[in-house]
This record gives C-alpha cells, structure tokens and sequence, in this order.
C-alpha cells in the first residue's frame, strides 16, 4: 500500500514538474504610457496561446531599465525612449533594439476647463494658459521621458524658463495624466496615447513635432524563451491594438 502510495506521489510530483516546465511565463517590463494597449495584446495572445503567463511591470523607462540593471527578471523591455534602451545597450544588460512604435506629444486639460484649443508656438502666451499659482502635471524632465521630451520642446520654444518653476513632477507618464484627471493641474503634458484612455480629459493642443526628438518606442528580447510573445508584439494582429490606442506602427 505504501509504495502504490508512493509511485502515485510521484506521478503526481511529475505532472506537475511537466505542467510547471509547459507554462509559457514572460515577464515584460513596459513604459507606463504602454500599460492598456499591452494589456489587451496580452489577452489576445493568452486567447491563441492558452499555457501563457504574461506579467507586466508598467512604469517610467527609466526606472525600469535601472530595475533591469539591478538584475530584475525581466524578458522583454519596452521603452518610451531611445536613452533608455541605449542605456542598457551600452552596459551590456541588452543586445540589440527594434523600434516598435511612435507617438505625439499633448497639452491636456480637465474635460470641464475652459480652455478649448491652444497653438503651441513661439508666441504662446503661457501666463494666461497657465495662471501665477496653477501647475502643469508632466513627468520629471529629468529622468521620464515624457518628461524630457516636453522640457526639450518647451526649451526650443523658450518656454521651459518661465514653466518648470510651475512644474508638478511626476514619476511617469499615467501619473501626470492621474493629476489632471483630479484636477490637482489645470494642464498636463502627456503623451496623446494616455489622453484617449480618459474620460476625464481633453487634448487642447499638441506640441509641434519640430521642437523635439521623434517619440520611439524601442523593444528588446532579453531571454529567449520570450521570443513567441516578442515576436507576437510585431503581428498585424498586435499592431491593431497599438493603432486602436493612438500608437503610429511601423
């Protein structure tokens, strides 16, 4: 009886040690402006491939690659920016990139504000958009890359001086959008993508694609094992979900 017992036990151990090994698990470090569109490629894929764990790890690129410098688990790293990925190449923590994507640059609003459309230009008057004791919501300029990428456009604009004192800075990108959404910031710089996923705001206007770097959303396959999920990520089936978000495939 014990050993029937036994050789049970170890059937069981067994199967279980060959239904652990046959679970495809991937673990995706993605920029924060990512997470919705993920998500939903994410269940695409799980519906075709029904033995997938796709975790994901949504927050500022930056944050994220130092994550993967101090040896996080990571399997794919999709960034919002080029620094970052570059970042990793460099120190050896990444082989090689493809660009995935792109995306604009906004000023939003709470949907209820005033303000409906707003040039952004050289001549913009800021002091009337944005009132002595109001704040902006972005992501920290120095480290977010929505963040850099609007302190380079307002810097072109020579704005940037006269703004950044008004600055409400956030970690990333969805927290930017989250104070505006709360009216805690009159205005918010977001990417567009972020602006579509609310209710709560409107886009009043989007900063001219001349005033800073092209927005690029670089990907790299940091294990292998992922590479079903990696490539799945460049399927027309995946690029509709990007596009149905606001995203510019490639």
């Amino acid at each position: 009886m014990k050993k029937l017992i036994g050789l049970l036990l170890a059937i069981l151990a067994l199967a279980n040690s060959y239904s652990a090994s046959a679970l495809e698990k991937v673990t995706v470090f993605a920029a924060a402006s990512l997470t919705n569109a993920m998500q939903d490629i994410s269940v695409a894929y799980k519906a075709e491939h029904k033995d997938a764990d796709i975790v994901f790890s949504f927050a500022s690129s930056s944050v994220l690659a130092k994550q993967i410098e101090q040896g996080a688990p990571a399997d794919i790293f999709m960034s919002a920016d080029q620094k970052w990925m570059t970042y990793l190449i460099d120190h050896k923590l990444a082989k090689d990139k493809e660009d995935l994507l792109k995306n604009t640059l906004v000023l939003i609003a709470p949907k209820q504000s005033k303000l409906d459309k707003v040039e952004i230009n050289t001549s913009t008057n800021w002091a009337t958009i944005l009132p002595k004791g109001e704040r902006i919501a972005v992501g920290d300029p120095e480290h977010v890359p929505a963040g850099l990428y609007a302190k380079e456009s307002l810097t072109n604009l020579g704005a940037y001086d006269k703004l950044s004192p008004q600055f409400a800075p956030t970690s990333n990108v969805r927290d930017a959008l989250m104070l505006v959404e709360r009216n805690e910031a009159i205005l918010g710089i977001v990417y567009s993508t972020d602006a579509k996923v609310s209710d709560k705001v409107k886009i009043i206007g989007t900063f001219p694609a001349d005033t800073f770097k092209p927005i690029e959303y670089p990907i790299t396959l940091l294990k292998p094992e992922a590479k079903n999920f990696y490539q799945y990520l460049k399927t027309p089936q995946a690029k509709t979900i990007f596009e149905k978000y606001g995203f510019v495939t490639k």
